[in-house]
């Protein structure tokens, strides 16, 4: 499978932004040019659909289109890439009652072209069956049981009110580099984080109702509506304390293993918030990994964020370590030191009117 470049799409997003840096509602065909198998889709889930079949394929985004031209039809990889969206369309519509059943991912798995043909056997040795899955001991946990043991692990409820604001300073890990980062939360739903490369500054921030990002030096960008309610979902304080309210039909799932550790786990579901599994440890209670997806006219691109190193800061334990995976890529942060209940300032999470300081 190839590698996927998180600089292909970098630039490919600054071509989007370049051309409109808020959709306002409009199509995609009235932000951009040369539109046609998704006529009809919001602007901002243009660059969505493009990373889903990029992921799918295992491909660059000059695999369809031509570097600085990404309008062109030069490349045939472009017409089938149509072809192959009316297919899926047609398919879900006629066999699956017009439900998204089949897409890219489907027959692709990661590949540019998909596999037709089973695979031989390469070993005289019989085929391993999977492993059975585990009955739990005893009655399964509520979903509220399940919240209730993260609340008390993490340090209680009373615990998790009084704590306000947390500055914490480490490192970001990607590529085999690290660069200073600086994460600002404040109760109840509002963060920002601050990464220097090279000189400079990049900022991610979600003020309470929407998010927003940007360098230093240039206009900040508003996030879209579902950028927004993803990054609300990571700003959330004590996410033990509000999740029923985000997700009020919070269901519990089958357990699972995560890094060798049995979880309980969460699936939530609510409008106008990405879909999201979480799973919790068995024997601790512990969050160690959340699972969000992201609508797209294609399918859901999902993002994974895994929990570790759990400690204390100011009474209640958080994780000074998680690991955020895409399809195209993924990074570390690993927390050095936290400044618990320290005064901040709201005015540090407010999207900047001119160039961001």
């Amino acid at each position: 499978m190839r590698k996927i470049s998180c600089v292909t799409f970098t630039l490919l997003l600054a071509c989007f932004s370049a051309i409109a840096q808020t959709p306002d509602g409009k199509t995609a065909e009235q932000m951009y040019t040369n539109i046609t198998a998704l006529k009809g889709t919001p602007g901002d889930q243009l660059l969505p659909a493009m990373q889903f079949m990029a992921a799918s394929l295992g491909v660059n985004c000059e695999f369809c289109h031509v570097t600085g031209k990404m309008d062109a039809d030069d490349k045939g990889a472009k017409k089938t890439a149509r072809e192959m969206i009316a297919m899926q369309n047609e398919i879900n519509k006629t066999a699956f009652h017009g439900q998204r059943q089949v897409t890219c991912v489907t027959c692709h798995r990661g590949a540019a072209r998909p596999v037709i043909v089973p695979a031989v056997l390469e070993s005289d040795a019989a085929p391993k069956p999977p492993a059975p899955m585990a009955a739990p001991a005893g009655a399964a946990p509520a979903a509220d049981a399940i919240l209730e043991k993260f609340v008390t692990a993490v340090g209680g409820a009373d615990a998790l009110r009084k704590a306000s604001t947390r500055v914490m300073t480490g490192k970001i890990l990607s590529g085999g580099s690290e660069s200073p980062v600086e994460v600002t939360t404040k109760a109840p739903n509002k963060r920002v984080t601050v990464t220097r490369m090279g000189g400079t500054s990049s900022y991610t921030a979600f003020d309470g109702a929407t998010g927003w990002m940007g360098n230093a030096g240039r206009p900040a960008r508003e996030m879209s509506a579902a950028e927004s309610a993803a990054s609300g979902l990571d700003a959330e304080f004590a996410l033990g304390l509000r999740l029923k309210e985000l997700y009020p039909q919070l269901r519990r799932g089958r357990p699972e293993d995560v890094n060798g550790a049995m979880c309980e786990v969460l699936n939530g579901t609510a409008p106008g918030k990405p879909v999201v599994r979480l799973y919790f440890v068995q024997d601790s209670g512990l969050l160690v990994r959340m699972v969000r997806y992201a609508e797209s006219p294609l399918g859901r691109n999902p993002t994974q964020i895994d929990y570790a190193d759990y400690r204390d800061a100011g009474g209640v334990r958080v994780p000074y370590r998680w690991t955020l995976s895409r399809p195209n890529g993924r990074f570390t942060i690993q927390i050095d030191e936290v400044k618990a209940n320290v005064p901040v300032d709201d005015a540090k999470f407010v999207k900047p009117s001119g160039d961001v300081k």
